[in-house]
């Protein structure tokens, strides 16, 4: 790829693959040699073209704002001289481009590949066969780490461990914000990776057990148990027990051959740099879409990190009830923040400037990538689980662990977590940490699963997409990664109200 890449022939900047020194004559085409006039960081921008004051700066072929000054071909350009163009609500108008949604939509469900899953009495196939604890609230959360560790020890057969998923919530809210943790939890015991659930209370909490078993609906009584800590005299003791009864029941659960159309994939990045939206992002969006070529299921969220790429998603809508969902989820997100007091815009975060990333218009036109180009065919509210096929847009925030969280909870087996910085959390699924730049990827070796930032060593797209979906299908089909073997486990609550 040589030292920088134009992604877009429109594009008035270039991005440097490796750090460009001031002096370096940069040669961008036959026509066009430019001579740095500062030191470009790598995955920074640098202007190829004269830029007037308040003029835009094009990237991916969109604006990703304004220059605050002139600027002069072969100047670095980042956040010292560069300021978003993002306003507040705004209007949209459905511009599809109807002939090709209806090619795609033809597409979906061509192909066929399989993985070995479980599949549950419900039809619903996991990709893992835990025991989990889940608390009804935060108060007994120790109780549920120390069984954890106590039950590990009598795991067998086809169970893969017992896992304790923490949260502070379930008592002290309100509204909607007690409303959501209840249904996240719900969506969480119900989910298909674990192979029995072992519900955890204490008693007089809001969102106590006899509270939330309304949420589950019907429910394997087998694989879903119950336990009340305050009418327990030995909660550690009856808690064991029954955890005891839940790896019995799961561990002759077999494996068996699935077609990938089971498959729910949550798309997710964090820690993103200025390689984010070259490497990583556009191959997961390619492995998107080929899951959707499977019949299978994507899910794209993080809204924040939608505002400036947004119309691209809008346009993408499979007809104008889509899109006005998608509209509502995206200025709803936005009067979220106003009715706060907070800025719309209070975006990139200190990490995304040092990889290069200089506006939120940069940051979401890489980070929308991931959704691929098929249609947008569901939007769902947050903690909603979906039963539609093709890629579906879900409301959640751009924090990584709420956000990963909210997948698993949609129905995502697992998560596919693109970064430039690196990071090494996982959430209630197996989640795939995918470097977008080779640096990170040795170095942080022990967390990183797979490295996107090989096309910038030569390799193509088509090459790695082949490679990264075998390792969706053998990650679906019971192989480890990173965080899995390294036994962390996280889960986060969204929370949007006050605490009493």
């Amino acid at each position: 790829m040589g030292r920088f890449l134009q992604i877009n022939p429109d594009d008035n900047v270039i991005v440097a693959l490796d750090p460009i020194s001031k002096g370096d004559e940069v040669r961008i085409n036959d026509k066009l040699t430019v001579v740095a006039e500062d030191d470009v960081p790598a995955g920074h921008k640098m202007a190829i073209k004269d830029i007037a004051e308040g003029s835009n700066v094009i990237k991916y072929g969109y604006a990703i704002g304004h220059t605050t000054e002139e600027i002069k071909k072969g100047r670095w350009l980042h956040t010292h001289d560069v300021k978003t163009n993002l306003e507040g609500i705004l209007d949209y108008k459905y511009q599809p481009d109807t002939e090709d949604i209806q090619n795609k939509i033809e597409k979906m469900g061509t192909q066929s590949r399989t993985f070995k899953g479980f599949v549950r009495k419900n039809g619903k196939v996991g990709i893992r066969n835990e025991i989990w604890i889940i608390p009804t609230v935060g108060c007994v959360n120790n109780i549920a780490t120390a069984l954890a560790k106590e039950a590990n020890n009598y795991v067998e057969g086809s169970v893969d461990e017992v896992v304790a998923f923490t949260h502070n919530y379930g008592c002290s809210q309100t509204g909607d914000d007690q409303e959501h943790t209840r249904i996240i939890l719900s969506d969480i015991i119900k989910h298909p990776n674990a192979g029995g659930v072992l519900v955890l209370g204490l008693g007089c909490e809001n969102s106590n057990i006899d509270v939330l078993k309304p949420y589950l609906g019907d429910f394997d009584a087998d694989r879903i148990k119950f336990l009340v800590c305050q009418q327990s005299d030995d909660e550690m003791a009856d808690g064991l027990e029954i955890l005891k009864e839940l790896i019995n029941t799961a561990k002759d659960d077999k494996r068996e051959d699935v077609d990938a159309s089971k498959l729910i994939i949550g798309l997710k990045c964090g820690g993103s740099d200025g390689f984010s939206g070259i490497t990583a992002n556009p191959l997961v969006g390619r492995i998107s879409d080929k899951i959707v070529q499977c019949g299978g299921t994507s899910i794209l969220t993080e809204v924040p990190e939608m505002f400036g790429a947004e119309t691209i998603l809008m346009n993408r809508c499979k007809d104008e009830e889509t899109f006005n969902d998608t509209v509502n989820m995206i200025n709803g997100f936005k009067n979220y923040f106003t009715k706060l007091g907070e800025p719309i815009y209070e975006n990139p975060s200190p990490g995304n400037k040092a990889g290069g990333i200089t506006t939120l218009e940069d940051k979401s036109l890489g980070c929308t990538q991931k959704s691929g180009s098929f249609p947008v065919m569901n939007v769902m509210e947050y903690g909603e689980t979906t039963d539609t096929k093709g890629l579906n847009l879900l409301c959640a925030p751009g924090n990584d662990l709420c956000a990963a969280t909210a997948l698993a909870s949609a129905g995502a087996q697992i998560v596919l977590f693109t970064t430039g910085r690196g990071t090494p959390f996982a959430c209630p699924v197996p989640t795939m940490k995918i470097a977008t730049n080779p640096t990170i990827a040795q170095k942080k070796s022990n967390w990183i699963d797979f490295g996107a930032g090989q096309i910038l060593e030569g390799r193509t797209f088509e090459e790695l997409t082949e490679e990264l979906f075998d390792k969706i299908l053998a990650t679906a089909s019971g192989e480890k990664l990173k965080s899995e073997l390294a036994g962390f486990h996280d889960m986060a609550i969204w929370k949007q109200g006050v605490t009493l």
